[in-house]
Order: C-alpha cells, then structure tokens, then sequence
C-alpha cells in the first residue's frame, strides 16, 4: 500500500512481487525442514523474531521520521524496482510466523505416504505465493488510485504516516511476545 501510494500501480505491483518472493525462503525451508528447526531451537526461533521485531521498529521509525515510503508528493524520487524489491523480500523473510505458517499448515494437506508430496507442497505454495500476489496488487493498486486524494490533503497523509507506523510497531510487539 505504502507503494501504491507513493509511487503509483506500478511500484505496487513491484512491491507485491518482492513481499511475493519473501515466501519463497519460507516454502524451501518448510519443505527442506529447516523449519522443524526453528519449531524446535527456541534459540532459532527468537533469533529470528528479535531480527523481525528489530526490522519493523526500524520501518516504523523510518516512515515517521523520514519521507521514505510514505513521502506522497506529485514528483517523488523513484526508488529502483530493485531497492523495492529487496525491501519487501526482507519484510517476509524477517517474519519466522510465515515459516511456522508453512511448517504448521502445508504438511496437513499432503500425505507423508504420498509418492508425490514434495510436488503437492510445492504446488500448495506456488498457490498461497499466487494468491498472495494477487491480494497484494489488489491493497496496492487501490492505494494508487487514491494516491490523488491523499496527495491534495496533507492531513491525510500526516494521518497515514502515523497509521502505517502504528500498525508497524503494533506488528513489531505483536511478534515480541508471540509464542511459537
């Protein structure tokens, strides 16, 4: 949403694709089963939080404090597809409950007697991966069409800001004191 807004349909979809290629690492790992060990390395698993929670903090600082992501103005810096990309990458990979996500609901939908069960969790991902994408161009493009309103309003956007920053220290704590 925050490309959307700032940047327009394209950075959006651009974004999408990046918090789209964030599940990746988490489907290898769900289907290698590095993710029984963040399941059962407390360690692990709070390495990994910490690292998120420290992450989402850092956005939340980052887009009350700097224009970054959220600075809508009619002629904006654009960031590279790549600096985007990796962002949003970041974003998923520094979120351990997308691992436990995998690790918990893909084996229940795929027999371990099954001959083909890597090629079913495989496709079971490839969805969740597509529908995800889909979502996200969905929340993104809407930002974008929006983009006009909230550029003529400086208020609204002031607004935004606090709100995507409070939604990311809200994420933050909520991951702090998540249980695996």
């Amino acid at each position: 949403m925050a490309a959307g807004l700032s940047r327009g349909t394209r950075a959006s979809v651009i974004a999408a694709i990046g918090c789209t290629l964030g599940i990746v690492p988490h489907m290898v790992a769900a289907i290698t089963g590095l993710a029984a060990l963040l399941h059962t390395s407390a360690v692990a698993f709070q390495g990994l939080k910490y690292l998120g929670v420290a992450y989402l903090l850092f956005i939340a600082w980052r887009t009350l404090r700097e224009k970054g992501a959220l600075a809508v103005e009619e002629e904006t810096v654009a960031r590279s597809a790549t600096n985007v990309i990796v962002s949003a990458i970041l974003v998923n990979i520094l979120n351990p409950k997308l691992t436990i996500f995998f690790f918990a609901f893909l084996p229940q939908l795929v027999s371990t007697s099954d001959p083909g069960a890597l090629i079913r969790m495989v496709e079971l991902s490839g969805v969740f991966m597509l529908i995800t994408l889909v979502v996200f161009i969905g929340y993104g493009s809407f930002a974008a069409a929006i983009r006009k309103h909230v550029i003529s309003r400086p208020q609204v956007l002031t607004w935004l800001r606090r709100a995507f920053a409070g939604a990311f220290v809200a994420l933050g704590a909520r991951l702090a004191f998540a249980d695996r």
